[in-house]
């Protein structure tokens, strides 16, 4: 089965087809007044040929590379956008560390006891505080802290205690297709949740 014939192919046959009529009548008309048909009118004429020849092979290239970039496009973005969202999600995840160790770093501060041997033990109300001074909007963030024991200290005759922050930081995913792949159940919401687990060590005064 043929393939079907273009509107360009059509409009240059049929214009090629009143070039030769033309070229045949004017020819004719030499050749009956008795005249030698010149030069210059059959290489017009192999010319024009060539030229549309050449029009019609450039269409066709021109259109090929068309569709050879509609095919190639989408790919290259998808890989653009997956290197986009790396960044971003590295940037995130950067930020969520950074916020957990402060975070400790202050609740170390106050959940040991105080001078006197009393006190502490609020380490989680101020570790809240400071995470919305932080994040304004942080309702979805999720933060918990406990305390576990570590190894006896001679010189304070006294085990020592570690505060565990754990930090849940739901990274936003903002580029469109790498979203998809890189976002955690359910994917429509575009969510990569991070998990940030710090030690620190809390502070107990030195008795004497």
């Amino acid at each position: 089965m043929e393939a079907p014939i273009g509107f360009f192919e059509l409009f240059t046959g049929a214009f090629a087809h009143r070039v030769r009529n033309a070229a045949g009548k004017c020819s004719l008309k030499i050749m009956k007044a008795g005249q030698i048909q010149p030069f210059w009118l059959e290489r017009l004429g192999s010319r024009f040929m060539s030229g549309l020849h050449n029009i019609r092979h450039s269409a066709k290239r021109a259109g090929q590379v068309t569709v050879e970039l509609l095919l190639v496009l989408p790919v290259f973005m998808l890989m653009l956008f997956f290197i986009m969202e790396v960044g971003n999600l590295a940037y995130q995840t950067i930020l969520a560390h950074h916020c957990a160790y402060e975070l400790a770093r202050i609740g170390s501060l106050v959940a040991g006891p105080s001078g006197g041997g009393s006190g502490g033990g609020n380490q989680l109300s101020k570790m809240n505080a400071v995470l919305k001074e932080m994040f304004p909007n942080s309702s979805s963030i999720q933060l918990s802290a406990s305390t576990e024991k570590t190894l006896y200290d001679r010189q304070s005759r006294q085990r020592g205690q570690d505060l565990v922050v754990t930090l849940v930081y739901p990274a936003k995913l903002i580029f469109p297709g790498s979203s998809f792949f890189l976002s955690d159940a359910p994917r429509t919401k575009r969510v990569k949740t991070i998990k940030v687990t710090v030690m620190m060590p809390i502070e107990t005064p030195l008795r004497q």
